[in-house]
């Protein structure tokens, strides 16, 4: 752990030196990638610094301690170096958190996908609760949400509802979303009062940049067709909605919420670029983690993950086995408490993980 610290203050140091340098400041695009690298340590080595100063604190206290002839004197001094040894502890478990591998897409913009799962148009309309309690989630978070493509039911559900998310660490706050979210209750079309059980899926993808990833002309077929629903004469007249089919993963994405072919083209690749890439992402991450599964997980939208449970006002996270009693703000979006308990588990599962490096 101390030898992977000492090659942090290293390269800060290094790059402290080349920030300065005439050359790198007269190149714009260098000088950022080390501002932007420095910046990602700075936290961690101002740590390690303040672990270094109370180390050196502690060991003079019991030098000095030993050398004093005076009993009082050499109490304080003890005390003094024994208070500096509990510091430390608790400098060293902060740093063990800063060592952990940060996850890179974190401060990304995401692409949020909502669906429909079993139930019907009960189903649909949860899958539509889902949608408001993000979009006021993310309005408490200063995050800008944009449609993309929305399919809504007569009832007012939402078959499918895709949004690209924008503003610092959207995927950071969305991610631990992903999964199935399952609802219990009585549906407001049961004549008979009894409490069914429905689902919709919820999908987290980070934005991908273009530069991440290679997308071939001769890899996709684009088609173009009249959007359905609502619209009036541009439905009739205007072919407008863009098809995408991405052939070496099987992607098919579709975009019909703008009037324009261009829009639609441009939001509908900005979706298939985010799933090619969540796609690659998730195939490298499993291979690299088939020995050890994470205690919490964010890719897996297979996996069951909550239940709403409306008799009981419940809501309940079965990755971490917490429950909280609080559906009507949650529904509102109120989820702070279960993100950041969430993040907690992960960040715990990481560390458990990681022992042996420390």
């Amino acid at each position: 752990m101390f030898k992977k610290l000492d090659d942090i203050k290293k390269r800060y140091e290094f790059l402290s030196e080349k920030l300065a340098d005439t050359a790198v400041i007269a190149d714009m695009g260098t000088w950022q990638k080390y501002s932007k690298e420095q910046s990602e340590l700075t936290e961690t080595v101002e740590k390690y610094v303040e672990y270094q100063a109370v180390e050196k604190e502690m060991a003079d206290a019991f030098a000095l301690a030993e050398e004093e002839t005076d009993s009082e004197m050499r109490k304080m001094l003890t005390d003094e170096g024994y208070a500096c040894k509990e510091k430390l502890v608790t400098i060293k478990d902060e740093l063990k958190i800063l060592l952990l591998p940060k996850d890179k897409n974190d401060e990304r913009g995401c692409i949020l996908e909502i669906r429909a799962g079993t139930g019907g148009e009960e189903a649909a309309l949860f899958a539509a609760e889902l949608c408001r309690m993000y979009q006021n989630y993310c309005a408490a978070h200063r995050l800008r949400l944009e449609e993309i493509d929305v399919n809504t039911t007569e009832l007012g559900g939402m078959k499918e509802a895709i949004y690209n998310v924008t503003g610092a660490g959207a995927y950071k706050l969305l991610k631990y979303e992903s999964g199935v979210h399952r609802v219990q209750r009585v549906p407001a079309t049961e004549t008979q009062g009894r409490i069914h059980t429905s689902a919709a899926t919820v999908a987290v993808l980070p934005e991908a940049e273009e530069v991440e990833v290679e997308i071939n002309d001769k890899d996709i077929r684009i088609d173009i067709f009249h959007s359905g629903g609502a619209g009036g004469q541009n439905v009739n007249k205007v072919a407008s909605a863009v098809r995408i089919t991405h052939f070496p993963t099987g992607i098919v994405v579709t975009c019909q919420d703008e009037r324009s072919q261009l829009k639609n083209k441009e939001r509908a690749f900005k979706v298939l670029r985010s799933r090619v890439y969540d796609f690659y992402n998730s195939q490298n991450a499993k291979a690299r983690e088939e020995n050890r599964r994470s205690m919490v997980g964010t890719g897996d939208r297979s996996e069951r993950i909550r239940t709403y449970n409306f008799p009981q006002s419940r809501v309940t996270d079965h990755r971490i086995g917490l429950s909280q009693y609080n559906l009507d703000a949650f529904m509102t979006g109120d989820i702070d408490s279960m993100v950041e308990a969430l993040t907690i588990a992960d960040r715990e599962a990481l560390l458990a993980s990681s022992e042996s490096e420390f």
